[in-house]
């Protein structure tokens, strides 16, 4: 599921209710409601917005010591027709197409080139999106499907073409990355597929400060870049194989994080607020192993960056990271 089937999801059950608050005047003295709808797909954009920011400092951080990074523009769209009830989402948002920019990242190609959100595509290297067929309310395929053209044209060509509803033609180049999307979802989990980092909307680390977000990314991205789903998968996901991938991501966490600018003992900081707080949930689950023994992994680990980036200025993890899972 991606981030528009989520809010789909999310929006069907706002979208159902009457209008009967709606359907009459505010008390004297008393300013009206903003509107419920503007306002939840404002809060979904922002999550977006900030977990593709995230995302977007760990991989291109990251991206000189990732075997695949390719070129990528740090742009996440949004498929209207996914959305539970599509025109009120384009009068919400005054969108007239059936795509449109959800998020870019600061600092990011896509940023540079003058995207915006609401920025309607009408085309992808001169090919309508609109001609992809549109699955149900709730469908992600279209999109994820969009994501990948994008995503071929910048290995292909190190640019794409994304032509606006205006007119306007911008040509794109990308710059390197590791690879890997983000996108917000319904629920409360942080979890990696093997391509996307997908995290939900009610996630407690989004009241987190932004380092310590960004560690239980990292971690989630670590599964990604070190091959952890495929690896499971192949071996049927026994629960000590699960065991051995989390702490494996627990370790990398401070690795990607000193490479994107961030504190690795972020990734610390992270594990003692949460940890306490979960202890009757993911972290005491018998596929991972304490929070408080997840923490002196990860200190442990925090050394071992900080002397590779008190000799060389950078945390080369495809050099120094110790595998314990065979490549």
């Amino acid at each position: 599921m991606t981030c528009r089937a989520a809010a789909g999801a999310l929006l069907a059950a706002l979208l159902a209710l009457p209008s009967a608050a709606a359907s009459q005047p505010a008390p004297r003295g008393i300013a009206a409601s903003p509107d419920p709808l503007a306002a939840d797909l404002a809060a979904l954009r922002q999550a977006d917005r900030r977990l593709l920011a995230i995302g977007w400092r760990l991989t291109t951080g990251n991206a000189p010591f990732c075997r695949e990074a390719r070129p990528a523009i740090g742009l996440l769209l949004q498929d209207i027709a996914a959305y539970a009830d599509p025109a009120a989402i384009r009068a919400a948002n005054g969108i007239a197409g059936p795509v449109a920019v959800q998020a870019v990242a600061p600092g990011s190609p896509a940023e540079t080139a003058g995207l915006r959100p609401d920025d309607g595509i009408a085309a992808i290297d001169g090919a309508d999106p609109a001609a992809i067929p549109a699955g149900p309310a709730n469908d992600w395929r279209r999109l994820a499907r969009l994501h990948r053209m994008i995503e071929t044209s910048l290995a292909a060509n190190g640019r794409v073409e994304l032509t606006l509803h205006d007119g306007k033609t911008l040509e794109i180049s990308g710059v390197a990355a590791c690879p890997g999307r983000f996108e917000v979802v319904a629920g409360k989990r942080a979890v990696a597929d093997g391509t996307r980092v997908v995290v939900g909307r009610d996630f407690p680390g989004f009241g987190y400060r932004e380092d310590e977000l960004a560690a239980a990314i990292a971690h989630e991205l670590a599964h990604n870049l070190l091959g952890h789903p495929e690896w499971l998968n192949a071996r049927g996901r026994k629960r000590r194989d699960i065991r051995a991938t989390e702490r494996e991501a627990d370790r990398l966490m401070p690795w990607l994080l000193a490479n994107a600018g961030y504190d690795p003992h972020a990734a610390l900081r992270f594990m003692q607020r949460w940890g306490p707080r979960h202890g009757g949930g993911l972290f005491r689950k018998r596929t991972h192993d304490g929070w408080d023994e997840r923490a002196e992994t990860i200190e442990a680990e925090i050394a071992q960056v900080e002397a590779r980036l008190a000799q060389a200025g950078e945390a080369d993890w495809s050099r120094y990271f110790r595998r314990a899972i065979p490549d």
